[in-house]
C-alpha cells in the first residue's frame, strides 16, 4: 500500500489579509450593502474594492488575489450578520417582504399571447404561440417520452444583468430553468382533446436580479391564458433564501422570501416553489448546508404559500381566466371519421389529403383512432376542409343545426330514438320532449310519440363518437321567426 501523505490545503485568503481589509474597508462595506438598487450597490461595492486594494497593495505585494476573496467573505459576512442580527436585508426589506409586483397582457398585440411579469429589478417577457399538433417537438432519447406538446423555452440574454455578451445556444443554467418553470406548468395544461393545439412557450429575461425562473412561470401563466389556453388554474412561483448561524451562542435559522441574487450567492439555500392556490406543482431546492431542519422546511413551505397568494392575486388582476383567442392564432377543428375510411381520406400516396390541404390552405393531421385535427389562420378555411373531409369519410353524415322530418324507431324510459336518414339514427331525450308536450313534464315517452310516428327535429349535438342528440322543432317556433322579422306597419 502507498505510504499515506499529507497534502497542503491552499486557502482562499490568510488570516492577515482579512484582518487588514477588515480595518480598511468594514464600516463603508456595511454602508454600501444597505443601497436598494443592485446597479448601484454593486457600483459602490466595486469601487470599495479597488480603494482597498490600492491602499494595501504594497503591504501585500503578489497576494491581490487573497485580497480580492477577503474582501467577498467580508461583504458575505456583513450580509449575514445584518440578516440574523438585526432581521433587515440588503434592501432594506423584512424577512417576509416581496419585492414591488407589476403584471401586465398583451404587450406584444401580434403574437398569438404574451404577458410581462415584474418583482423589483427581475422582469420576465413571456410570449406564447399554438400550432397544429403536427408540429409538436419530436424526442429521440432512451426516455419512454416519445413526443412534447408543451415545449417552454428560457433565454438569459447578457443584458439581463446589464452586460454585453454572445448569445448563441442555451447553456445548462438556461435548459434547467426552463424545464423547471415548464414543469410547474405542466399540470396545469388542458389534455389533447380539450386543446388541440402543440404549445411553445418563450420566457425572456430582460432585467434579472434574483429568480427569473420563478418569474418565468408567473410570466407564463398570464401568456398562456391571454392565448386563450384553457388553464386548469393559474400558476405563481417564488424563491425562498436560508440564512444560518449563531447569535448569542444559539444557533439561528432565518428564512427569506424572494431573495435577491445576492441572497442567493452570500446564503445558504436557494429554495424554489411553484404551484395553484390549492397544491405545490414543482419544488427545486439547493443548499450549501449538510442539513436542513424539517421544522425549517415546512416553515419556509408555509411562508412560500403566503407569498404565492399575493402573487397570484396581483395575476388576477392582470387576468383571471382564458382571454379569446387571438386572430393571428389557427383554428383548429377536432372530427373523427371511421377508421376503415382513414385511407380514403388519405388517399393513394397522400393525393386526397394533399389535394384538400392544398384547396383550401388548412393542415390536417390524422390519428390512428380516426381522431382528424384540422388547423388554418380562419375558421372558414378549417370549414370548408372539414366539409371536404366529411364528403369522403362521412357522405351522409349530418351536421349540427340541420333540421330533419324522422321517424321514431324505438322508445325506452329516458327517450326516443329517432331514424333521420338511413342506417343513422339520434335520441331525442326525454326531457327534450316538453316541448311536444305543452311545456309540461313528461312521465312517460310513450305519452308524447309512438314508434313509427314523424317528428320535426333538429340536431342538437353529435359527441366525439358521432353520436346525434336531437331536440323537437315546434311549430309555434316556426311561426315566430317570420313575425319577428316582418316589418312593422
Amino acid at each position: 500500500a502507498k505510504p499515506v501523505e499529507e497534502f497542503p490545503i491552499f486557502v482562499d485568503y490568510e488570516p492577515d489579509a482579512y484582518a487588514a481589509v477588515e480595518s480598511v474597508v468594514r464600516d463603508d462595506l456595511a454602508e454600501a450593502l444597505t443601497i436598494p438598487s443592485k446597479g448601484e450597490r454593486e457600483a459602490k461595492l466595486d469601487a470599495l474594492k479597488a480603494t482597498a486594494l490600492e491602499k494595501l497593495r504594497s503591504d501585500f505585494e503578489g497576494r491581490e488575489k487573497e485580497l480580492g476573496a477577503a474582501i467577498r467573505s467580508l461583504t458575505k459576512a456583513l450580509v449575514r450578520e445584518r440578516v440574523l442580527r438585526d432581521q433587515v436585508r440588503i434592501d432594506g426589506r423584512g424577512l417576509v417582504d416581496i419585492r414591488t409586483l407589476s403584471a401586465e397582457v398583451g404587450p406584444i398585440p401580434r403574437v398569438h399571447g404574451s404577458a410581462l411579469f415584474e418583482r423589483g429589478e427581475t422582469q420576465i417577457l413571456g410570449v406564447t404561440t399554438l400550432n397544429m399538433l403536427g408540429l409538436v417537438q419530436k424526442l429521440d432519447t432512451l426516455s419512454p417520452e416519445t413526443s412534447r406538446r408543451y415545449m417552454h423555452n428560457y433565454n438569459f440574454p447578457p443584458y439581463s444583468t446589464g452586460e454585453t455578451g454572445r448569445v448563441g445556444s442555451p447553456k445548462r443554467r438556461e435548459i434547467g430553468h426552463g424545464a423547471l418553470a415548464g414543469r410547474a406548468l405542466l399540470p396545469v395544461l388542458p389534455t389533447r382533446e380539450e386543446f388541440p393545439y402543440a404549445i411553445r412557450q418563450v420566457s425572456e429575461a430582460l432585467g434579472s436580479n434574483g429568480s427569473t425562473s420563478m418569474g418565468s412561470v408567473c410570466a407564463s401563466t398570464m401568456a398562456l391564458l391571454n392565448a386563450g389556453v384553457p388553464l386548469r388554474a393559474p400558476v405563481a412561483g417564488i424563491a425562498m433564501g436560508l440564512i444560518s448561524g449563531h447569535v448569542d451562542g444559539e444557533p439561528e435559522y432565518v428564512t427569506l422570501t424572494d431573495i435577491l441574487g445576492a441572497e442567493d450567492a452570500y446564503g445558504d439555500m436557494d429554495f424554489k416553489v411553484a404551484g395553484t392556490r390549492d397544491f405545490v406543482t414543482a419544488l427545486q431546492l439547493d443548499t450549501k448546508l449538510d442539513g436542513i431542519p424539517a421544522s425549517v422546511l415546512g416553515a419556509a413551505l408555509q411562508q412560500a404559500r403566503d407569498a404565492r397568494m399575493t402573487i397570484l392575486d396581483v395575476m388576477a388582476q392582470a387576468i383571471d381566466g382564458p382571454d379569446e383567442m387571438s386572430q393571428y392564432a389557427p383554428r383548429i377543428i377536432t372530427m373523427r371519421v371511421p377508421v376503415d375510411k382513414i385511407g380514403e381520406v388519405i388517399g393513394p400516396k397522400g393525393k386526397i389529403i394533399n389535394q384538400i390541404q392544398d384547396d383550401t390552405g388548412a393542415q390536417i393531421s390524422i390519428e390512428d383512432d380516426g381522431t382528424i385535427y384540422v388547423g388554418a389562420e380562419n375558421g372558414e378555411a378549417a370549414e370548408a376542409a372539414r366539409a371536404q373531409i366529411n364528403a369522403i369519410a362521412n357522405p351522409t353524415m349530418p351536421e349540427v343545426g340541420e333540421r330533419y322530418l324522422g321517424t321514431v324507431v324505438k322508445t325506452t324510459n329516458f327517450g326516443a330514438f329517432i331514424s333521420l336518414l338511413p342506417g343513422k339514427d339520434g335520441l331525442l331525450h326525454i326531457s327534450k320532449l316538453r316541448a311536444l308536450a305543452g311545456g309540461r313534464r313528461v312521465e312517460a315517452v310513450e305519452d308524447v310519440v309512438s314508434v313509427g310516428q314523424k317528428v320535426q327535429v333538429e340536431i342538437a349535438e353529435i359527441d366525439d363518437r358521432g353520436k346525434l342528440s336531437l331536440r323537437p322543432v315546434v311549430e309555434e317556433e316556426e311561426a315566430a321567426v317570420p313575425a319577428a322579422t316582418a316589418p312593422a306597419e
